[in-house]
């Protein structure tokens, strides 16, 4: 069953081009949300997934955090 993964992003963010990779490398589907585009402050972004950086990643509606967390998360074999 295909996951459901939202990374929010911005346009300038290497570790967000970084877990997009990862994930583009790993076949997984996701939805990229540029936090610049929507017009959002890190305070929108804390009360959507509850972290202020960015990468912030959301799997089936689960915060996991950012690119260290992705990363772990594929190295522990859990996604």
């Amino acid at each position: 069953m295909q996951k459901k993964i939202k990374i929010y992003t911005t346009s300038w963010c290497g570790p967000c081009k970084a877990a997009k990779n990862i994930l583009k490398q790993k076949n997984l589907k996701y939805e990229e949300i540029d936090i610049e585009q929507k017009e959002w402050t890190r305070d929108d972004l804390y009360n959507v997934t509850g972290g202020r950086t960015v990468p912030q990643i959301v799997i089936d509606d689960q915060y996991i955090g950012g690119y260290d967390d992705l990363s772990r998360m594929i190295q522990e074999g859990k996604l």
